[in-house]
């Protein structure tokens, strides 16, 4: 997250924020002009009708004529005259369905009623009007454009932030693609040479049991070079039975830890078919438990737990190792991130790519307490 908020990019959120601030204040303070102004109209309005109603005025004929013309100025402000009793005399600018004429009138005065929106007209000393009133349409539009223009620049913030993420996620991806396959192919020319000369030692008749041991990490790498060229290209995958695969991942982890460290498989059914690419897949369980030996300090118990729920196979890699934060059960499948003083941070992010991208499963910290160990789970569709 801290990425998001580099000076350059915190400099770009505060302008928008003070852009977005300033132009809210703005059109509110517009709208309450507007709305002032109108108020002064409905006054000028009532005014217009009071004169109409003196005709023992002087010049009664002039008053008149501008009254009415005041009157028939409003186009736009909807405006309800009643008597002392509520009953409607006169309405304007009111938006009315032709067959409820009636009922939406009466509902739009008890609204404006509700409002508390009125100016009375003195008329004589027992008889009054009253005009009901409320905002015009432009001025009710006004007063939502600064939450319009609002959600319209949160949205333009959110959009950009989730360019920049994909952006950076697209970098990262050619990245590893790159260093992948150079990765193998550099591999390539000494391994091709290192199986040549296996065969030049098996000629001399030489310990056939040391040479079988260097034929076997001489394949090994063989197939960690082919597994780096796989990333980046989308992997073949066939149908494979999982209990065999994880029985050889666990036999060739047991080989190369301390003697201290049992890892040990668990098995609910005699077999399990699954479509996936076998030499990534045993790349994911060995990454874990590698991970897992590392944070075991040399002594401890690796379980491995295969099951089949509702057309989906769960493989559970559990370990007594020293745990790990709540707080760090999503970083630790970023790229590069890293609680041990050696190492570069790739393993686990790398198994997550294996298992979600290639093979459209999930991988998650199950669980974890600290100093007891956790337990990583692994999602498979069939």
């Amino acid at each position: 997250m801290s990425k998001l908020f580099t000076p350059l990019r915190l400099v770009f959120y505060i302008t928008a924020v003070l852009i977005i601030l300033t132009s809210t204040w703005f059109s509110n303070r517009l709208a309450k002009e507007l709305s002032e102004e109108e108020q002064e109209k409905i006054e000028l309005w009532a005014e217009a009708i009071r004169t109409l109603a003196q005709d023992n005025k002087q010049d009664i004929q002039m008053d008149y004529a501008l009254s009415l013309k005041i009157i028939e100025g409003n186009t736009n402000i909807p405006v309800i005259l009643t008597d002392k009793n509520l009953q409607i005399l006169s309405h304007a600018n009111l938006q009315l369905r032709p067959k409820h004429k009636e009922a939406d009138l009466e509902k739009r005065k008890n609204a404006l009623i509700n409002k508390n929106r009125c100016i009375e007209i003195k008329l004589a000393r027992n008889l009054s009007q009253y005009i009901f009133y409320d905002d015009s349409k432009h001025l009710k539009q006004l007063r939502y454009f600064p939450y319009v223009q609002l959600g319209v620049m949160f949205l333009f913030l959110a959009i950009t932030i989730l360019t920049y993420g994909i952006s950076k996620k697209s970098e990262q991806n050619r990245i590893w693609v790159g260093l992948s396959k150079e990765t193998a192919h550099q591999l390539g020319t000494p391994i091709s040479s290192l199986m040549a000369w296996v065969e030049i030692l098996k000629m001399k008749d030489l310990d056939s049991e040391t040479i079988g041991e260097i034929e076997k990490d001489t394949q090994r790498l063989k197939t960690i070079a082919d597994r780096f060229s796989k990333i980046g290209s989308k992997p073949k995958a066939e149908i494979c039975d999982l209990i065999p695969l994880l029985e050889n991942s666990a036999a060739y982890m047991r080989k190369r830890c301390s003697h201290k460290i049992i890892i040990e498989t668990h098995f609910e059914q005699s077999d399990c078919l699954i479509a996936i690419n076998p030499p990534l897949f045993e790349w994911v369980i060995e990454n874990l438990c590698k991970n897992a030996i590392d944070a075991m300090n040399g002594e401890g118990r690796i379980d491995l737990f295969l099951k089949e729920e509702n057309s989906q196979i769960i493989l559970d890699v559990q370990d007594s190792g020293k745990g790990i934060l709540k707080k760090h059960h999503k970083e630790i499948f970023k790229p590069g991130f890293t609680t041990k003083t050696r190492g570069w941070g790739l393993g686990l992010s790398l198994a997550k790519r294996i298992v979600e991208e290639y093979h459209k499963g999930k991988i998650f910290v199950k669980q974890s307490e600290i100093g007891k160990g956790s337990i990583f789970r692994i999602i498979l569709h069939k």
